[in-house]
């Protein structure tokens, strides 16, 4: 150690500069930082489900599509509002990556001729607005208002919302995402009627939803970032009161998220919702490393030793330790390379990759700097200091009440522990966003006032070509709709070509139900299809072959188990039949993500311990130890875990990710309170003296990092992202939950443990 610090002496000047250089010239590549909101970024490329979805857009084209929504309390058959519906038809129709509009006033509005009952009139639904009169306007509500097809799809059945729907063409998003372009070109359309209207207008489907992905990440990524920077730098200046105290343990962060970001970026990396943190994450991480150093150099040169004794003696103390804290917490990170969740994974490897650089600049760029500085620091009156801990009695009071201790933690633990039972998993995309952030605002007027924000795009196999026009499938398909909307009220609407067979034969025959020969099928779709204008064809609702079916049931928004409950018992439903079905679509995609959610949490925790646990065996040498040093570590994750269960708070991605990182953190304190423990045992000191010895020479540096750590973590709680707002509650009450158990707990088991031999 005194030959690494004599070279780092000898060239000091040196390593102090050009260490921020290169880090400033690496930072140049951060221009070229950009932001991403895709729904893929969330999958593998080899995903089965992003597969099996890239074939259902093969087949039927882009189900992903923009909607917009309006009320008007008076009802919707006014010419104002039909005016409105129009214009927007009209408008969305002549924008780019929009292949189909449809709306109530465009409907395909199939009846028979007034004139000629034979003949059948496929048509738009309202027709020459302008020379409506209200007799018109009056029998076109009635008949909106009793119809299957509509009601629930294009009009409330109160007759005061509405809805346009606008399909998005199949490519529209090869060459990168569009979701920002269309947006704006909607809003174009959008603020002019909104002033001369007054209607509010509410947006779902795919680009508001990316766009407010990215939007929040930017948002979190611009306030979180400079906000952690500054608070952990009044408490570090609040805390040592020295500007080097604050400001040096701040260089290495800042340097080392400078250059994780800068790679990031050479490796063709962009920016999302959980990336958009790894600066916070390296603060918070980094920060431990830089203030153990720190305060034991400050604690030695405040006893009187020179700058160069006092970084040795610093370094002598803490490069053990941090280097076994840099590992486990970038074991805890790393662990989150396992996830199937692509932004989870590039976060965890990220940030792994930080703890191991800010370790590096922690032990050789700012011991280099604390070597230039020379001025006098006022040494500290030993009768004082020795007094404050004498006054403590810290080491006396763990001894004497280590046994009532574990009986409080254990009883503690037990009562929480069980909330356990009633955790629950979500990661519906919506609830991601918290209730003030538009499209959750959005997705909840809709639910409200007409029909489930969500689809499950339902692909019905008839087993054979052209077999989706035999009446006993398509009566098979009926009962679908029957059984799916009873078993499950939350599904608002059902719709497929069915209905247009049955329209038909409610014109011809006056029956609206499904014909008996299948001719009279076909010839009802050929019909349809020749009457309908360009741009309105159906074959979005079938196969080329006529062989697949495409059913879309409108669903509120539910917990993902209730989706997958949902889904199970669809494509069950079809088993029991001829035939078979297989749901698709964003919301089968993003439900099905719950297990991967699920296997975040589980399998990166149990990676990070069994790793943790080998780390600490490899330097202990004791089987004993491992469970002394792993019941404090895990037990924070699970209290926090269990009180979530009794609060009826569910598990979503910020707490799957929580785990490894505050196993990984936490263990932090353990460390270093073992390795001071172990130190003040070698010395012969009593179990007593060895506890106020951890405290003299740890326990400052655990509580500052703990007072850090905490706040930075629970400045997430300021995000919209309810992810990153729930990530930053558990993260930040777990690690004060970890450092009382490690200053109570973790002690009372050692007392218990030395007592036993």
């Amino acid at each position: 150690m005194k030959k690494y610090i004599d070279f780092l002496d000898r060239f000091k000047w040196l390593i102090a500069v050009v260490i921020p250089l290169i880090v400033l010239a690496l930072s140049v590549n951060l221009k070229h930082l950009a932001f991403e909101g895709d729904y893929r970024i969330w999958f593998d490329e080899d995903s089965k489900i992003l597969k099996d979805y890239d074939e259902f857009r093969k087949v039927f084209g882009n189900d992903t599509a923009i909607t917009v929504a309006f009320k008007d309390e008076q009802g919707i058959f006014n010419k104002k509002a039909l005016k409105t519906i129009d214009t927007i038809t009209q408008q969305l129709w002549q924008m780019n990556h929009i292949a189909r509009v449809d709306s109530l006033t465009n409907f395909q509005y199939v009846h028979a001729n007034p004139v000629e009952k034979d003949d059948v009139i496929v048509e738009d639904f309202i027709q020459d607005i302008d020379s409506a009169d209200s007799k018109y306007l009056q029998k076109r509500r009635e008949i909106a208002l009793y119809d299957r097809d509509m009601v629930g799809s294009f009009i409330s059945k109160d007759g005061k919302t509405t809805m346009i729907i606008a399909r998005l063409t199949p490519k529209v998003n090869d060459n990168g995402d569009k979701s920002f372009e269309i947006m704006a070109d909607i809003e174009k359309i959008l603020a002019p009627l909104h002033k001369e209207t007054g209607y509010r207008f509410w947006l779902n489907g795919g680009p508001p939803l990316n766009t407010s992905f990215v939007t929040i990440a930017q948002g979190d990524g611009s306030t979180f970032t400079p906000l952690v920077i500054f608070a952990v730098l009044v408490l570090l200046f609040v805390l040592f009161r020295r500007p080097s105290g604050a400001l040096l343990p701040m260089g290495v962060v800042v340097l080392t998220f400078l250059t994780v970001l800068s790679i990031q970026v050479l490796l063709g990396y962009k920016l999302n919702n959980f990336t958009a943190n790894i600066p916070v994450f390296i603060v918070a991480i980094g920060i431990a490393d830089a203030v153990h150093v720190y305060i034991v150099w400050l604690m030695y040169r405040r006893e009187g030793k020179d700058t160069k004794e006092a970084v040795y003696l610093s370094m002598q103390k803490n490069m053990l330790p941090i280097f076994l804290t840099s590992l486990t917490t970038a074991i805890g990170f790393a662990s989150l390379g396992i996830s199937h969740v692509v932004p989870v994974r590039t976060l965890g490897i990220a940030t792994a990759s930080g703890a191991v650089l800010a370790f590096l600049i922690s032990v050789f760029w700012m011991p280099a700097v604390l070597l230039l500085l020379k001025k006098e620091v006022t040494a500290t009156k030993k009768r004082r200091e020795t007094s404050f801990w004498e006054r403590f009695h810290y080491g006396r009071f763990i001894v004497e009440n280590d046994k009532k201790i574990l009986l409080i933690t254990g009883a503690i633990f037990l009562i929480l522990g069980a909330g356990l039972l009633k955790l629950r998993v979500d990661s519906n995309t919506i609830r991601y966003f918290d209730k003030e952030v538009e499209i959750r605002k959005s997705t909840d007027f809709l639910q409200k006032n007409l029909t489930g924000p969500m689809a499950y795009e339902i692909v019905v196999d008839s087993g054979r070509k052209n077999g989706i026009k035999d009446p006993k499938f398509l009566e098979t398909v009926q009962r679908f709709y029957n059984e799916f909307q009873a078993k499950f009220p939350d599904v608002r609407h059902i719709t497929s070509l069915m209905d247009v067979i049955k329209r038909f034969n409610l014109v011809m025959n006056g029956k609206y139900t499904i014909p008996k020969d299948q001719n009279l099928v076909a010839q009802y779709l050929l019909l349809y299809s020749l009457s309908l204008p360009q741009g309105m064809e159906i074959n979005d609702r079938m196969d080329i072959e006529e062989r697949l079916l495409r059913v879309t049931a409108q669903v509120n928004i539910v917990d993902t188990s209730k989706d997958l409950e949902m889904i199970a018992w669809a494509e069950k439903w079809w088993v029991k039949t001829p035939y078979r079905a297989k749901v698709n679509g964003q919301t089968q995609m993003f439900a099905h993500m719950q297990k991967d959610v699920t296997d975040t949490l589980l399998y990166s925790m149990s990676l990070a311990i069994v790793l943790v646990s080998i780390v600490m065996f490899m330097i202990f040498r004791s089987v004993r130890l491992i469970w002394v040093f792993l019941t404090p570590n895990t037990l924070p994750i699970v209290l926090v875990l269990g009180v979530m269960g009794w609060l009826g708070i569910n598990i979503d991605l910020g707490v799957a990710v929580s785990g490894a990182i505050i196993l990984g953190v936490a263990v932090d304190d353990t460390i270093h309170f073992l390795v001071k423990y172990f130190e003040a045992r070698k010395q012969n000191l009593s179990i007593e003296a060895a506890f106020d010895y951890v405290l003299k020479y740890a326990g400052k540096a655990i509580l500052f990092t703990t007072i850090i750590l905490s706040t930075a973590f629970a400045i997430f709680m300021g995000s919209k992202f309810t992810p990153n707002f729930n990530f930053g509650i558990v993260t930040a009450s777990a690690l004060v939950i970890a450092f009382i158990v490690d200053m109570l707990l973790l002690p009372a088991l050692l007392s218990v443990s030395e007592k036993r031999g």
